[in-house]
């Protein structure tokens, strides 16, 4: 059965660091909502390139997912609808959905993140600490897997997400 990972937490906590090599390590499909809002930004066409990215988003997974992939998408994920469609996307396709929201416990660290991080997106525009804080991201109200970049290591993360879904697919 194919599944879905949603990867997913503030800026610079480390999502795209655990998110990539998950989705390759199983060979899934690697779907980044910063890559897609940032080519619609590019090409001119969206008013709202947020809601866009995350509509794309959500129909490139399911496509994935109705080939029978396993797909790993990677985004903030800030709202409950937004959390919501994903997990609608999964079980609409009759597949498992693991959430994963990455943190950073240390907000020094985070800021050091935020701040000495370069753009891997050509003409991503990165946010500023300000507006990674300012950001509205609503508490989650279901279970999740939680990742502490503060505590845990990129590779001990990879793994951790990589065994959890591991064990969802033989379920």
């Amino acid at each position: 059965m194919a599944g879905l990972i949603v990867v997913a937490g503030l800026p610079a906590t480390g999502k795209t660091s655990i998110a990539r090599p998950v989705a390759r390590s199983l060979g899934a499909a690697f779907v980044r909502i910063d890559t897609i809002e940032n080519a619609l930004e590019r090409s001119g066409e969206a008013s709202t390139v947020e809601t866009a990215g995350y509509m794309i988003g959500y129909a490139v997974a399911r496509d994935q997912i109705d080939n029978g992939l396993l797909c790993v998408a990677e985004c903030v994920n800030p709202l409950r609808i937004t959390r919501d469609a994903w997990r609608d996307v999964a079980f609409e396709r009759g597949a498992w959905l693991l959430d994963v929201e990455v943190v950073c416990s240390d907000s020094s660290r985070h800021r050091e993140r935020v701040e000495r991080r370069a753009a891997d997106i050509a003409g991503l525009v990165l946010p500023t600490w300000q507006q990674v804080t300012a950001r509205v991201y609503e508490p989650w109200d279901r279970e999740r897997l939680v990742i502490d970049t503060a505590v845990t290591d990129i590779e001990s993360a990879v793994e951790i997400v990589r065994l959890r879904a591991v064990a969802l697919a033989n379920c």
